[in-house]
Formats: structure tokens, sequence, C-alpha cells
């Protein structure tokens, strides 16, 4: 003979999950025949669908805003002139990049390491198609503001002679699997 708070545990799943079924059923009923109640779903869903996509816009906005602070801020750091030093800042702004890319919540923080890297290499051009082969798009994306937001940075072969930024980003979108859109 089943103990009495087995029979009460039971008695109270067996309520509860009538309750639930008796719910779902009205809820479907309500759904199917009322057509006051499926323009409330309607409005509900659209709604939540507005604010979602507000939302969306101003995080997207305030990363762009936090890009430009921080490229502002690692410009004002200034970088190394030398070319030891450049190699060393490099070479840590690299490994940097690499391991905080494996966190996707500090992809801005990636993308900035390997800014900082892009600054100081002398061809930044080729840099950039090793970080396409090798670099997640999200972190990609925001390195790609980051160029498209400093002038100063030259991305051709060389420091001397090169591409405008607005120039290669547009030769980078109209290339297939260039991952820079």
């Amino acid at each position: 003979m089943p103990s009495q708070a087995a029979t009460y545990t039971t008695a109270a799943v067996a309520a509860v999950a009538t309750g639930f079924l008796a719910y779902a059923v009205y809820f479907d009923y309500k759904r199917r025949n009322d057509p006051e109640f499926r323009r409330q779903l309607r409005r509900s869903a659209r709604r939540q669908a507005r604010q979602e996509k507000e939302y969306a816009e101003l995080s997207q906005q305030a990363q762009r805003q936090r890009v430009r602070q921080m490229v502002d801020e690692a410009k004002e750091e200034g970088f190394p002139t030398t070319s030891d030093e450049k190699e060393a800042y490099f070479l840590e702004q690299v490994q940097a990049g690499e391991v905080l890319g494996q966190d996707p919540t500090k992809a801005v923080d990636a993308a900035l390491a390997f800014y900082k890297a892009l600054k100081v290499y002398p061809t930044p051009g080729d840099l950039i198609s090793i970080y396409d082969k090798t670099v997640a798009k999200p972190i990609l994306d925001i390195l790609a503001e980051m160029i498209a937001y400093d002038p100063s940075l030259k991305i051709g072969t060389n420091y001397t002679g090169g591409v405008d930024v607005a120039e290669l980003m547009r030769e980078m979108a109209s290339a297939p699997g260039v991952g820079l859109d």
C-alpha cells in the first residue's frame, strides 16, 4: 500500500497536469474562434518584434560608438616607432587578439588588439588577408569598422603608396568570400 505522502504528491502532479492541459485547450479554442484574441496575439507579436529591432539598433549604435572611442584612445596612446619595438608590439597584440578572440563576449577587445597590430605592420594589406583566413567573422566585422573609421591607416602593399580605405572596402565587398562585408 503506497504511503500517504506519495498519494498526495501524485494527486498534486495530476492536478497541475490537468490544469495545464485545460489551459492549453482553452487557449487553442480562443485562438481558433475569437477574432479579437487573434488580433491581440498579432499585435503582441508585432510589438515584441518592433522592440527587439529597436534594441538591436541601439546596441549596434552603442557598439559603433565604443569602437570609435577605443580607436581614438589607441591613437592617443601612440604606437612604437623603432622596428624592434614594432615587432615586439605586433607579436604582443596578435597574441592578445587571439586569446581574446576565444571569448565571444570580448570580440571588440580582440578586434582592437588586431587593429593595433595592423597599425604597426609594414604591409597591412597582407595582414588583412591573413586575418581574413584566421579570425572569426564577428571580429573581422568590428575590425572593418575600425579600419573604415581611421583614415590615417594606409591599406596597400606598404605605408608609402596605398589604396584609400573607402576604395579597399568597396573592393572587399565585391570580392566573394572576403568576410569583411
